[in-house]
């Protein structure tokens, strides 16, 4: 992929807070054109960090980065990217709606753009309502719709689920999912394993300040497989290696774990019915995103 084609490019980014505290620690990632990009990671992994660097917020202590093919912070840069990092500010007196053309005044963005974005927000029924009176969920919406107002190319949005509650983080991984498909790249940090799996494209894992894995979420769970319960285990066993070979068959826990894809799992019941095992139980076998977060995490600490 050409060098225009990443949005975002990070090599070596560090940022070190007292000549002590490594906040950051030689972050390499890189955000495709198009993309919903998780940047996953506990909370105080460096994720709201590594984002302020990328708009220009805080500057690096070593390392560099290009967001939009220009440095962090840059005005042409800037002028395409929609930000929301931490919690929004706005004037408590003023309705949302006035927030926003506050916003969009000094954006220099068209006041009809106002409506559109807290429709896509869904905050268009408590537009006219004082900011001061809104939920933690209302002014995270908020905050995203002004991040939308300029339409950007690109969008940061740092923990956008924060605070809202279930039907809410629903609509706005439904949003993040249509923003993505209309063309917009998002770099969107979550520690919420569920909220990136569902949304995103590629997954980058943070610990402890350094980056520790970057991929698709189905490369990061790992292969799928079936698991299967079945008596006798080892006829079972035999049966399974004749069909899939012995390297794609595992015992563990008392139950044969299959490397194959889960829609061979009508061959392998017959063939395993056939031999004269009964089975029990037989299903997908696929490792989680929590699974293999905490997997990777846990090597991670280990290490150190």
């Amino acid at each position: 992929m050409s060098e225009h084609e990443h949005l975002v490019q990070t090599r070596d980014l560090t940022k070190v807070y007292g000549g002590r505290i490594t906040a950051v620690n030689r972050v390499a990632l890189s955000v495709r054109r198009g993309e919903v990009y998780g940047f996953l990671g506990p909370n105080g992994a460096g994720k709201t960090t590594t984002l302020r660097m990328l708009v220009g917020l805080v500057r690096p202590t070593a390392g560099s980065a290009t967001v939009l093919g220009k440095p962090p912070g840059h005005p042409e840069a800037l002028a395409r990217t929609g930000v929301l990092i931490e919690s929004p500010g706005f004037y408590p007196y003023l309705s949302g709606r006035d927030n926003l053309r506050v916003v969009a005044r000094y954006a220099g963005v068209a006041g009809g753009r106002v409506d559109d974005v807290l429709e896509q927000a869904s905050l268009s029924d408590r537009a006219g309502d004082r900011y001061a009176g809104y939920s933690l969920g209302m002014k995270q919406r908020l905050g995203v719709a002004a991040a939308l107002l300029k339409d950007p190319e690109l969008l940061v949005l740092d923990e956008p689920t924060n605070g809202l509650d279930p039907a809410g983080m629903r609509d706005m991984r439904a949003l993040i999912r249509e923003l993505g498909s209309r063309g917009h790249t998002v770099l969107l940090s979550s520690h919420l394993l569920g909220e990136v799996q569902q949304v995103c494209d590629r997954v980058g894992v943070i610990s402890r300040g350094a980056l520790i894995a970057e991929s698709t979420v189905a490369e990061l769970r790992g292969e799928a497989g079936l698991l299967v319960a079945a008596e006798p285990l080892e006829l079972a066993r035999a049966a399974a290696e004749e069909l899939l070979g012995a390297e794609n068959v595992a015992v563990v826990d008392g139950t044969l774990r299959l490397r194959t894809d889960p829609a061979y799992a009508g061959k392998v019941s017959t063939a395993l019915v056939q031999a004269g095992s009964t089975l029990t139980e037989l299903r997908p076998l696929e490792r989680t995103l929590e699974e293999a977060f905490l997997e990777m995490t846990g090597a991670e600490e280990a290490g150190r």
